[in-house]
This record gives C-alpha cells, sequence and structure tokens, in this order.
C-alpha cells in the first residue's frame, strides 16, 4: 500500500491520440473522470504507459516467476473470480489447496504428511509472519505454563534475512537478533546462532537460499547446535525454516541434503508458489509439522456463507486462481519435471556464472550450485564499479541489481543474477555479449561513476539492529 503520492509534474492530464476516438480525449490523471470511456479507448490509455515498464522476462532482480504455459494461464483466467476464503462456495477449489499443502508436507519429508498442517498464502512475506507467530504464541503458551513473564520474546536470525521479518519483528514486538556477516561468511552461522539465543527466544530463522548470494544457510548445523544447547541448558528452541526459493529447488536438486522435517526441530517451513513454484505471483506456502506446532488460538472458524470454516491466513478474500494454478503445476510436471526444469535453471547459472568469471573483470561470491543464483563483485583495479555495470546493462534492456551488504561488510558491492524457468542458455548467452560490449565501453572510463547513492535495488534489513 502506497504510503505517499507521486505526482507527475503540473499533475498533468492524458491526452488520448485521436485515432482511439472520434475525438481527442482528456482523461484526468489523478481524479476519477466526470464520464465512462469506450473500453478500447480506456484500455489502450493503459496499454500505452504500461508498455514503458521493463520486460519482465530480461529482470534477472527478481525472483518471481515471469513465464508459464498458456495452460496455467489459462486456469488462472477462469478462476480469477472465485474467493480462495469462500470455502463452502467453492469446495473443489478448497479441496485443491489442501491437496497442495499435502503434496508439499510428503515433499518436505513431514513424519506424517497427512497430519502436517498448512496454508496457502499471498506469498512468503505472509507466510513468515505465520511462522513466526507460531514461534511467538508456542513460547508464550510455554512460558505461562511454567509461572514465567513473557514480555521479552527476540528471534534469532541472520541480517540476511528479507525485509519480512523485519516487518514480523516490528509488527508482533519480538526483539530481532541478528547474526552479522564476517570475513567470508555472508550468513548465518550455526555457533553464531545459539551465541545469541536465550529463555526468551521463540526461535530461529534459517534461510534456504540468502537473497543476497543464493547461498543456503546450514539448517543441519544449526539444528545439531541448538541440539547441543538443549542438552547443556533445557532450552527447547524451534526452528522455522524460510525456503522461499529454496525449499523448491533443494527437494529435486539436492534430494539428499537435510534442511527440512527430516530435522526434528524444523517445527515450520515456508515457501514462494511464485518464484520457483512456477506459479505467477501471488501465491506462497506455511507448513507445520503437525498439528502441535500450530496452536489452537491462531485458528479462527468462522461461520462464512453457510459453512464452518477454519482459517488461520492473515488475508481474507483473494483469487483462488494462483493456487489452481499451483495444482496444475504439481500434476503436470511432478516430481521428475521440476526436478529437470529446477536442474536447467542451476546448469544456466553456473554456465553464466563461469562464463563472467572467465571475461576477468569480475570476482564470484557465489557460482550458481545452491541456489540457480550468483552474486559477483568488480575485480580490483577495474575503473568502474558495480553500479556502473547494472546502469550500462540496463541500457540494453537487462535489469541486473547492485548493491552493498549489509553491517560489516558494507564494503562489498556486488551484482547478482537470478535464473527462473525460461531464463534459456541462448538468453544467457545474448546477456553475456552485451556485458562484453558494456565492459568495452566500461574500460575506457578513467574511473568509476557511480556508487551506492544511484541503485534502484534494497533488500532492505538496513533498519534492523545488531546485537
Amino acid at each position: 500500500m502506497p504510503t505517499h503520492q507521486r505526482r507527475e509534474p503540473g499533475d498533468k492530464p492524458v491526452v488520448a491520440n485521436p485515432v482511439f476516438g472520434a475525438e481527442p480525449i482528456t482523461v484526468p490523471r489523478y481524479e476519477l473522470p466526470e464520464s465512462a470511456l469506450d473500453p478500447q479507448v480506456a484500455y489502450q490509455i493503459v496499454h500505452d504507459e504500461l508498455m514503458l515498464d521493463g520486460n519482465a522476462r530480461l529482470n534477472l532482480a527478481t525472483f518471481v516467476t515471469t513465464w508459464e504455459e498458456e495452460a496455467a494461464q489459462r486456469l488462472m483466467s477462469e478462476s480469477f473470480d472465485k474467493n480462495m476464503i469462500d470455502k463452502d462456495e467453492y469446495p473443489r477449489t478448497a479441496d485443491i489447496e489442501q491437496r497442495c499443502v499435502r503434496m508439499l508436507a510428503d515433499l518436505w519429508n513431514a513424519p506424517d504428511p497427512a497430519r502436517a498442517i498448512g496454508c496457502s498464502t499471498t506469498g512468503s512475506s505472509e507466510a513468515c509472519m505465520l511462522g513466526g507467530l507460531a514461534l511467538k504464541r508456542r513460547w508464550q503458551a510455554r512460558r505461562r505454563s511454567e509461572g514465567k513473564d513473557t514480555a521479552r520474546p527476540n528471534i534469532v536470525m541472520g541480517i540476511n534475512v528479507q525485509i519480512c521479518w523485519e516487518k514480523f519483528a516490528n509488527y508482533f514486538e519480538v526483539e530481532p537478533r541478528l547474526v552479522p556477516m564476517e570475513g567470508d561468511r555472508l550468513h548465518l552461522g550455526a555457533a553464531e546462532a545459539v551465541a545469541l539465543c536465550d529463555e526468551n527466544t521463540i526461535g530461529v530463522v534459517v534461510v534456504l537460499g540468502s537473497t543476497f548470494d543464493g547461498s543456503y544457510e546450514p539448517v543441519e548445523e544449526v539444528c545439531a547446535a541448538l541440539d547441543e544447547l538443549q542438552s547443556r541448558t533445557g532450552l527447547d528452541i524451534p526452528v522455522h525454516v524460510d525456503g522461499a526459493s529454496g525449499a523448491m529447488i533443494a527437494p529435486f536438486c539436492d534430494p539428499d541434503l537435510p534442511w527440512d522435517f527430516r530435522l526434528p526441530r524444523v517445527a515450520s517451513i515456508n515457501t514462494s508458489g511464485h518464484k520457483y513454484g512456477l506459479v505467477y505471483p501471488g501465491v506462497g506456502w506455511a507448513l507445520w509439522r503437525d498439528e502441535d506446532a500450530l496452536p489452537e488460538d491462531l485458528v479462527f472458524r468462522v461461520n462464512y456463507l453457510g459453512g464452518d470454516m477454519p482459517t488461520f491466513a492473515l488475508n481474507f478474500s483473494r483469487p483462488g486462481g494462483q493456487v489452481i494454478a499451483q495444482y496444475f503445476q504439481f500434476l503436470r510436471l511432478g516430481r521428475a519435471g521440476f526436478a529437470r526444469v529446477q536442474q536447467t535453471c542451476r546448469d544456466v547459472a553456473t554456465t553464466l556464472s563461469s562464463a563472467i568469471a572467465g571475461l576477468g573483470a569480475f570476482r564470484l561470491l557465489t557460482d550458481g550450485s545452491q541456489l540457480p543464483v550468483f552474486a559477483f563483485t568488480v575485480a580490483d583495479g577495474q575503473p568502474f564499479s558495480a553500479f556502473d555495470v547494472a546502469a550500462a546493462l540496463r541500457e540494453r534492456g537487462w535489469l541486473v541489481p547492485a548493491y552493498t551488504f549489509p553491517a560489516k561488510r558494507e564494503d562489498i558491492a556486488a551484482l547478482r543474477i537470478v535464473v527462473r524457468n525460461g531464463f534459456s542458455h541462448d538468453l544467457a548467452n545474448l546477456l553475456l555479449d552485451d556485458l562484453g560490449r558494456a565492459l568495452e565501453q566500461l574500460r575506457l572510463q578513467g574511473a568509476p561513476q557511480r556508487g551506492p547513492e544511484s541503485a534502484t535495488f534494497a533488500h532492505g534489513t538496513e533498519k534492523l539492529q545488531l546485537r
């Protein structure tokens, strides 16, 4: 929701080309028109303005799906008018949601997928809020049963977490305890996480796929360190895995990696269906190991349109098309199809990162061998900055973000490329060609021309305070 108004110079009205109507049409830009417009004229006005947006397929900053098969798009368009919350009126859509939950519980190795509990959300941000809120309520219930106060909850995570965790800590009054980056460790470390835990810690958030560089955080190591902490102190601290991207990569590309419900300390997991779940925005998923992991007082039972409906999402009304498209993708691809798609993304990422390293102007931070995402910096001695490179690529239509890392590693200015389904080896070669041409021009500079002030991309963790 916008918190401010953006006004263009003079608040000039929109003037429609006369070819769209019998005579020139002037439409106010910020107020409702006095009378109705012909639908084709209204369409053309909006359509023409949107042409100035970037090409989503060339947006290598976003993790969000930018390509779907026509059949998936058709199912979504047929379901835009279905309200996900109205489970009594649309029982088949509601059942499809629960089938997806069961499929994910099985994919993530829940001890009993039939007992795993979960729901769809508008995206990972809402799913993270639910996961964090469940951790807080479980901690409060345990503290009250022990006759202890519940006034100072905290949550431990790396400083590289996505901004939704900053929002969670703010909205639900939980102290964020952040593990800083140090040296070559650019995400959460197990020992560093445990060092910040105490009796008021509601949980530890471990990210399966950092947005800064695409690396997996060590879920198994963190769980083992927390097991050892419990054996020494009695503190039983659960883990939430923020698998916004990695929870739909690791099961297919790294099936032997223990990061999910195979680890008893993992209480909940979230993912984005609209990222590597291969669905257009916005859909996410939140799952808990079993009913015991989700406090009953978070589940509301609503008498809505004649049906008794349990709900524990933060949002209420939302379209059913994304959930239906998620089910389509599960049916369409299956395990083998998802493995093929995700491995292809990883192959494109590792091939492209190797080629970029071979240009001699850059140094890789990661190579795309975990998430199909990699980050790289400008090598020492080059007469240009990461921000110069991002600007040069933008001139050619590519959106490759340049950004600085957070506290204690602000010295790192990186570029990051996200490889998604639909970004082929051929497109990667075209990007590489444009990057080579850009380097020819950038090497003619005497010194870097742009710094962090010119960045158009931010991770949003800067306001969180380190301990």
